[in-house]
């Protein structure tokens, strides 16, 4: 699994984390780690599905014959003409 690292070189690298964070720091330190990975897991994982859909898609809308979509027409209306208004005038005196 660690390749050419044996027994003795993981507690060795145990017990240099150890000195360097203290027994305090451990359990938070491993915690974070945990999360970091769980993380990455679960973000390659979402990758992947993403990745699988956006290939469905294109793979549908090749499929799909191409169907031309007829845009709006737009019709001019005519302008609406108003009947003149007459004023009148009033004059008191």
């Amino acid at each position: 699994m660690f390749g050419s690292l044996g027994f003795t070189e993981l507690i060795l690298i145990l017990f240099i984390v150890l000195i360097i964070f203290g027994a305090g720091k451990l359990p938070q330190l491993g915690e974070g780690i945990g999360k970091a990975i769980k993380g990455f897991k679960k973000s390659v994982h979402e990758a992947d599905v993403i990745e699988a859909e956006a290939q469905a898609a294109q793979q549908q809308m090749a499929a799909a014959p191409q169907q031309t979509i007829p845009e709006p027409t737009v019709q001019a209306a005519a302008p609406a003409v108003q009947p003149a208004e007459t004023v009148q005038s009033v004059s008191r005196g």
